[in-house]
C-alpha cells in the first residue's frame, strides 16, 4: 500500500550579492534598510518593523504603483546572526494562509551566497506571485550593493 505523500507549493531562489553575509543579514534585520529593497519594482515599502529574535516579529507595509496597499507580518522561529533566518509568513488579508520562509547566508569569496525557499504556500497563484514579488526584491537588494 503507497501512503500518500502531501507536498505543497514551494519556491527557492540563489543570488549571489556583493557584500558579507553579515552586511546581508542587517540588509534582512534593519528596517531602515528594508524599505529600501523589500517588495517588486511596481512597490513602495512604506514602513518595516522588526524584532529579530526567536519569537520576535516583522511586520511590512507596502504600496504598489496602482495605489494598493500590501501588508505582510510574520514571527522568527529562528535567528542565526549572519547565517540564517525562518519565519512565518502571512498577509494581512489572508491571515489564514501562514508559509514560511528560510534565508540562508553563505560567504562566497567577497560575497555571499543568498538561498531563498518559502514552503507551505497555498496554491501554485501564490507560487507565482510570490516569485514575482522575490525576483523584484532580490534584484533590488542585488543593486542595494552594487
Amino acid at each position: 500500500m503507497d501512503k500518500k505523500v502531501e507536498t505543497t507549493p514551494s519556491l527557492t531562489m540563489k543570488r549571489r550579492l556583493n557584500a558579507s553575509p553579515a552586511e546581508v543579514f542587517q540588509a534582512w534585520t534593519d528596517p531602515a534598510l528594508m524599505v529600501r529593497w523589500f517588495g517588486p519594482e511596481n512597490v513602495t515599502t512604506m514602513e518595516a518593523q522588526v524584532d529579530p529574535r526567536v519569537g520576535g516579529g516583522f511586520r511590512v507595509l507596502m504600496l504598489e504603483n496602482t495605489g494598493e496597499r500590501h501588508e505582510v507580518s510574520g514571527t522568527y522561529y529562528e535567528v542565526v546572526e549572519n547565517e540564517r533566518l525562518m519565519f512565518s509568513w502571512s498577509w494581512i488579508t489572508t491571515p489564514e494562509r501562514v508559509s514560511s520562509v528560510t534565508v540562508t547566508f553563505k560567504p562566497d569569496g567577497d560575497g555571499t551566497i543568498l538561498t531563498l525557499m518559502h514552503e507551505k504556500l497555498f496554491d501554485e497563484q501564490a507560487v507565482k506571485g510570490h516569485t514575482h514579488g522575490w525576483t523584484g526584491s532580490l534584484v533590488k537588494l542585488e543593486e542595494l550593493f552594487a
